[in-house]
């Protein structure tokens, strides 16, 4: 893993053994090495909960895709194909600083979705922060067409949310809820309004929040103005094919523009992170 973006110039002389000096690497990211865990966190932590971008927002939401290099966010349904090493670790980290992991329904369905896990490599980190072991999963449904017997809502550490809206079918809010699933509003209509979802999961205490989508989710936030920051993993990878891009749904009638924070690499992957500007 090598730091493209921003590039920051080494404090201090490196030395060798015997305490000679030697020639610093040269060039942004020359000290290419797997990184640990602990330092990825720290690239990648949330935005202070005082910091000026967030004023105004009552959480904020981050977005980790991956999309190949024609653009596809899946290969036949899934995004696996398109992952690798380095991004899995990627991945496990920005699931480890979350309150809540946000996603559709479809997703859960086509990825399989399973609980959240405790890792002991975030347990200190997490602690200090006040969060509980795991983030909990939040699935965003407007039809509630869930299997609600799957261990993703019957054996979670940390309970599973379902969103929906105030207007979802009466007989599968009851069912979840006979299942001992915690339904949350974020709309009036029969689905979830995405602007109000970070507030929702406020109230809950879940103030970092990570949406893993999928294209028609993460559509739905970045229109609606409540998407604060995108984790996009690019993949060295051509599928070719119908596959939607990372964002699927109506155009937005200005074009957002967001601000480069942070550009890694690591195998030909590029790990790119974007902010509101």
């Amino acid at each position: 893993m090598r730091r493209l973006f921003p590039f920051e110039a080494p404090s201090a002389v490196p030395t060798d053994p015997a305490g000679a000096a030697v020639s610093p690497p040269a060039g942004p990211g020359a000290d290419d090495r797997e990184w640990t865990l602990d330092e990825l966190a720290d690239a990648y932590a949330y935005v202070a909960a005082d910091a000026p971008v967030r004023a105004g927002r009552p959480g904020w939401l981050r977005a980790n895709m991956v999309s190949s290099m024609d653009g596809a966010a899946h290969h036949d349904g899934r995004s696996q194909p398109l992952s690798g090493a380095a991004d899995m670790r990627i991945f496990g980290v920005l699931r480890g600083l979350a309150d809540a992991v946000v996603v559709g329904a479809e997703t859960v369905r086509q990825e399989g979705y399973r609980p959240a896990r405790a890792r002991e490599a975030f347990a200190a980190r997490r602690a200090a922060a006040g969060q509980g072991a795991a983030p909990a999963i939040a699935v965003v449904t407007a039809g509630l067409g869930l299997d609600f017997s799957l261990p993703l809502f019957t054996s979670p550490l940390v309970p599973t949310l379902v969103l929906t809206g105030a207007g979802a079918p009466a007989d599968r809010v009851a069912a979840a809820r006979a299942a001992g699933v915690e339904v949350l509003f974020a709309g009036e209509g029969p689905g979830v309004d995405p602007a109000r979802v970070a507030a929702v999961l406020a109230e809950r205490g879940h103030t970092r929040l990570l949406t893993e989508g999928g294209p028609t989710l993460l559509g739905q936030f970045a229109a609606a103005g409540a998407l604060d920051e995108l984790c996009l993993t690019l993949a060295p990878v051509v599928t070719v094919g119908g596959a939607p891009r990372i964002m699927n749904g109506p155009a937005v009638p200005v074009p957002e523009r967001f601000a480069l924070a942070s550009v890694l690499e690591e195998a030909g992957f590029l790990f790119t992170r974007y902010r509101r500007s």
